[in-house]
């Protein structure tokens, strides 16, 4: 385990050097089980790296999972946002939330032919 820190709420930038940031800081122990980032899409529809969402998922001290997400932008006008999830085995596996998170941290398995289908 170690000491981990981390933003939640969320910042933005406007004209003219403006800011709003609404973050606090959020400090505990944990151990990081896996790390993934997806990059967002530009007003064509692209794959873009000025904005996306990085997901962290943790097991706690007290072995609870949860999962640090940051939906970031670099452009003006758009807010970055941090937020902490308790979440459970069943959203880091086929058809959960953190489905590919959750394959990142080795909770994932095979898709059955019928998952496979539906999510076509």
């Amino acid at each position: 385990m170690e000491n981990v820190s981390m933003l939640i709420g969320s910042e933005i930038s406007g004209n003219g050097g403006l800011a709003l940031d609404t973050t606090r800081k959020v400090e505990f122990r944990a151990c990081c089980k896996a790390r993934l980032r997806t990059p967002g899409r530009g007003r064509d529809n692209r794959l873009t790296d000025s904005r996306g969402v990085a997901e962290t998922l943790y097991v706690t001290e007290d072995d609870e999972l949860v999962v640090h997400v940051k939906d970031w932008s670099c452009w003006q006008g758009e807010p970055t946002t941090y937020s902490l999830e308790r979440v459970e085995l069943i959203d880091l596996r086929a058809g959960g939330r953190f489905e590919l998170l959750g394959y990142e941290a080795g909770y994932g398995r095979p898709l059955t032919l019928a998952e496979a289908l539906a999510s076509a």
